[in-house]
C-alpha cells in the first residue's frame, strides 16, 4: 500500500526557513517522479517543484532561488527545503507521487508565515 507522510511544516516568521518531508512506503522509491504542491486558503494547487528519478527537478518560476526539491533513495524520502518564507507562501504542501500514470497525494503538512 502506497503511503505519503509529509512532516516538517509549522509557524515560522518572514525570512525564516522551513525543511519539509515527505517519507514515503509500499512502492519502489527512485524510478518514479515526486512532486511538492501547495494550496493556499481560497486559491488552487498549484505545483512548486518536481524531482525525476534521475534527479533532474522543476520549479515554479517565482519560488527558483528560494525552493530546493531533494531525495533520499535509501530512506524514501523527498525534502523541500524552504528558504526566506514570506507571507504568501502560507499553504497546505502535499507531496505527489506519479506512478505508471496513477497519482498518490499525502495528507499535508500546514505552513504558516507570520510575524
Amino acid at each position: 500500500q502506497v503511503q505519503l507522510v509529509e512532516s516538517g511544516g509549522g509557524l515560522v516568521r518572514p525570512g525564516g526557513s522551513l525543511r519539509l518531508s515527505c517519507a514515503t512506503s509500499g512502492f519502489t522509491f527512485g524510478i518514479h517522479p515526486m512532486s511538492w504542491y501547495r494550496q493556499a486558503p481560497a486559491k488552487a494547487r498549484e505545483l512548486v517543484a518536481r524531482i525525476t528519478s534521475g534527479e533532474g527537478t522543476v520549479y515554479v518560476d517565482s519560488l527558483k532561488g528560494r525552493f530546493t526539491i531533494s531525495k533520499d533513495d535509501p530512506k524514501s524520502t523527498v525534502y523541500l527545503q524552504m528558504n526566506n518564507l514570506q507571507p504568501n507562501d502560507t499553504a497546505l504542501y502535499s507531496c505527489k507521487l506519479l506512478r505508471w500514470g496513477q497519482e498518490f497525494w499525502g495528507r499535508g503538512t500546514q505552513v504558516t508565515v507570520s510575524s
